[in-house]
C-alpha cells in the first residue's frame, strides 16, 4: 500500500482529488497499488453525503454568514462540519484481492478496525458505535462513510482532533437519522476532540495500513479540475436535493 499526505490549495480540490484516484484506480491508471491519503482542513467548511437533503441538515443561514462553503461528496452518509483541527483520511481498496469488502458491513468492519487501532496505539482506547463511528467513552470522535465501485472502494472519513466544536453547533441541524447511543444529545454534548497531534496520529494511521510514503506524486490535474467544474465548485450537484 502506499500512503500519500497530501492537501491541495482548497477543499473543492481535495474531494477532487479523491474520486480521481479512485477512477485511477478503477480504470488501472495506479496500477493494483492500494492507497491511503490524508489531509487537512484549513478552513470552516460542510460536505453532505450524496442522499442528503441540504437544508434539512445544514444551517444555511449560518454557513453564508461564517462564509463557509457547502460541498456534496460521492459517498453516503450524513453531513459533517469540519474546520481546522478537523484530519480527513480516505483509502483505496482493491475488491479483487479484498472481495469479502464488497458486503458493506465487513467494509465498515475492517476499516474501522484499523482506524481504531491506530488511534489505540496512542494511548487513547476508542471503539465502535453505530455503523461506522468513532466513539470514546459516549462521544463521538470520528465519522466514516464509503462509495463502491466495480473494483475498487473508496472509504474516507474524519477525526477530530483540535477543532473548534461550536462550528459544528452552528453549521449542522440536528441529523434527521442517528445512532441509538447518541439519545438525542445536540452536538455539543455528542461530539469530542480526541486530543491527538496530526503527525503523530498521520504517522500511526501508515504504521497501521503497513503503507510505504509515495516519494513522488503527480495529481492528476486534468481529472482534478474537471471534477472541481462539474461537481465540487457547481452549485446544480452541491445543491441537488
Amino acid at each position: 500500500m502506499k500512503y500519500l499526505d497530501l492537501t491541495l490549495a482548497t477543499v473543492a480540490e481535495n474531494l477532487a482529488l479523491e474520486e480521481a484516484i479512485l477512477q485511477q484506480c478503477e480504470n488501472g491508471t495506479l496500477g493494483a497499488e492500494e492507497w491511503v491519503r490524508v489531509w487537512d482542513a484549513h478552513q470552516p467548511f460542510v460536505v453532505i453525503g450524496r442522499s442528503s437533503r441540504l437544508a434539512e441538515e445544514v444551517d444555511l443561514a449560518a454557513a453564508a454568514q461564517m462564509k463557509a462553503p457547502v460541498f456534496r461528496r460521492i459517498s453516503g452518509g450524513a453531513s459533517i462540519a469540519a474546520g481546522p483541527g478537523c484530519f480527513f483520511y480516505a483509502v483505496f481498496l482493491s475488491l479483487h484481492r479484498r472481495p469479502h469488502l464488497r458486503m458493506i458491513d465487513q467494509a465498515h468492519r475492517f476499516v474501522m478496525e484499523k482506524i481504531a487501532a491506530a488511534v489505540r496505539q496512542l494511548g487513547v482506547e476508542p471503539r465502535v458505535d453505530g455503523h461506522c463511528d468513532l466513539v470514546v467513552g459516549d462521544r463521538k470522535v470520528s465519522g466514516n462513510a464509503l462509495r463502491i465501485q466495480r473494483n475498487w472502494l473508496l472509504y474516507h472519513g474524519t477525526l477530530l482532533l483540535s477543532m473548534d466544536l461550536t462550528l459544528i453547533e452552528q453549521l449542522l441541524r440536528h441529523p434527521p437519522r442517528e445512532p441509538g447511543y447518541r439519545r438525542g444529545r445536540p452536538h455539543r454534548e455528542f461530539l469530542a476532540n480526541l486530543g491527538l497531534g496530526r503527525q503523530e496520529l498521520a504517522a500511526a494511521l501508515c504504521r497501521q495500513w503497513q503503507a510505504e510514503p509515495v516519494q513522488q506524486f503527480s495529481v492528476p490535474q486534468v481529472a482534478v479540475t474537471r471534477l472541481v467544474t462539474t461537481r465540487y465548485n457547481n452549485p446544480r450537484w452541491n445543491a441537488a436535493r
